[in-house]
């Protein structure tokens, strides 16, 4: 092995073999996976943010419903971080596969479940109740869908192109936005408000129900990643717990000192896993991803309602404006994994937050301007380099963040309390925080917010580029 910025690397170390179809396979699987966890969630919040208000919650004044929306589409956040620590452990012990094909079910399951919800005219205060329900379901499978689909690919790829592998991933999320946006834009085109609230609404959550039949199908044939099956700690596809990890490693240093170097190698290597700092890692993930989780809450959930609610321009507009974006990230994402690749993760980091620092107030000034090309521009801008540049990096980083005996966990745990802080607590308190100001200038400070704090966590990180993903222990 060799030594690259600090980090150990695995290029001359053996590894349990996949083919090329096998690694075309992952990187469909996690990217089909996860354009389905965010065409899930986009089509709620795009539901969320323009009809719900009005099927749902139609007793209250617009602002309050739109308040009422938010904090329905926040709850599924909450059972995110359920599912994160029940799936992550999972994974950790079990394997990666297993999980995936059970996430991709539950999520799939409830969203089209959604589509055949009665409304508050035909069942009254039990259409929310049921709303949230199934809210909780998609968000127990969400919670350990994308960490599994991130952790599987950046495991499956060459240590030299593990960015750009990795950033599928995230290129799934800008493919699940654009085909929600997509299919609610045409909606909003085709059919009149009456038409739209009666039953167009439903069309997007029932039609998910063709995507799940394919992604089950193909995570059914999806072999076991080959950094899980080669862990130290993996004995017959399970992992040990930890006493018995304690007790090989104490049984391979004895068995060292008689000679057996292969077997000491292992206990080293094992004691390692053991003897690592517990906390630092995780809160450093939780701090990158924070400016990515609340630049998309305020971006992708948030302003496509304010913008609909307070800005007179037609009500295609926000969704169109997330198209033209989304279909801009096709180049973004792969474009920053590369550079990830090529410069290391840190640099990338900071060119990206301190970016979209500088044009968070430009950006809400153009789209408050008045101007519908103008508007477009500000989104397209604000999703591309506040959002999905950064999810890119962060596809990638996290997972070398973490050793590989509590990847799984830590990084869905990382995820979600990250969505909960940020994603699903920012746009009720944006809607709550405008609606008191009447100005938009607290979504801007929101951005800033955000970013400094990926900022500084990207300057107490080590750079990760290269690191050897079997490796138990955590980075720092």
């Amino acid at each position: 092995m060799s030594a690259k910025d600090g980090i150990t690397t695995a290029e001359s170390s053996p590894r349990a073999r996949r083919a090329t179809r096998d690694l075309t396979k992952a990187a469909v699987s996690g990217w089909l996976g996860t354009a389905m966890e965010f065409m899930d969630f986009q089509l709620y919040s795009l539901a969320a943010a323009i009809v719900f208000n009005k099927i749902f919650f139609p007793d209250v004044s617009p602002a309050i419903g739109l308040i009422a929306a938010m904090a329905t589409y926040g709850v599924g956040y909450v059972a995110r971080l359920a599912g994160a620590v029940y799936f992550g452990r999972m994974g950790d012990r079990l394997g990666r596969k297993k999980v995936l094909l059970i996430t991709i079910l539950l999520m799939g399951v409830s969203t089209t479940l959604i589509g055949a919800l009665p409304t508050y005219a035909t069942i009254g205060i039990l259409a929310p109740v049921l709303l949230v329900a199934l809210r909780l379901l998609q968000g127990f499978g969400a919670g350990a869908e994308i960490a599994g689909a991130t952790v599987m690919l950046a495991e499956y790829a060459p240590t030299g192109r593990r960015g750009l592998i990795s950033s599928l991933v995230s290129l799934g999320t800008n493919s699940g936005t654009l085909a929600a946006s997509g299919v609610w834009a045409i909606l909003l085109a085709v059919l009149s408000e009456d038409q739209l609230l009666s039953w167009g609404w439903r069309i997007p959550f029932l039609l998910s129900f063709v995507l799940l039949l394919f992604a089950v199908w193909l995570r059914g044939n999806l072999r076991e990643s080959p950094v899980f099956e080669e862990r130290p700690d993996v004995v017959d596809g399970v992992a040990m717990t930890r006493a018995e990890v304690e007790s090989a490693a104490a049984g391979t240093a004895v068995a060292g000192s008689t000679g057996a170097e292969a077997d000491h190698g292992r206990g080293g290597t094992l004691a390692a896993g053991l003897r690592q700092r517990k906390g630092r890692a995780f809160f450093l993930a939780l701090g990158l991803r924070f400016g990515q989780a609340g630049n998309s809450g305020l971006v992708q959930t948030f302003l496509v309602g304010y913008i609909a609610t307070n800005l007179s321009v037609g009500r295609a507009v926000p969704t169109d404006a997330i198209v033209y974006g989304s279909l801009l990230g096709f180049l973004t994402v792969p474009l920053v994994g590369l550079l990830g690749d090529r410069f290391g993760r840190r640099p990338m980091y900071m060119a990206l937050t301190l970016l979209t620092v500088a044009v968070a107030f430009p950006v809400m000034f153009l789209i408050t301007s008045g101007s519908t090309p103008a508007l477009m521009l500000g989104v397209v801008l604000a999703l591309n380099i506040g959002v999905l540049g950064l999810f890119s990096l962060e596809s990638v980083t996290m997972a070398e963040l973490f050793g590989s005996r509590t990847r799984f966990t830590q990084l869905a745990l990382a995820k979600e309390i990250g969505g909960i802080l940020a994603t699903a607590i920012g746009p009720v308190l944006a809607a709550s925080l405008t609606a008191a100001t009447g100005s938009w200038w607290p979504i801007a400070a929101m951005l800033v917010v955000y970013s400094v704090i990926t900022l500084v966590s990207t300057v107490l990180a080590p750079e990760t580029r290269g690191r050897d993903l079997v490796r138990l222990e955590d980075a720092v």
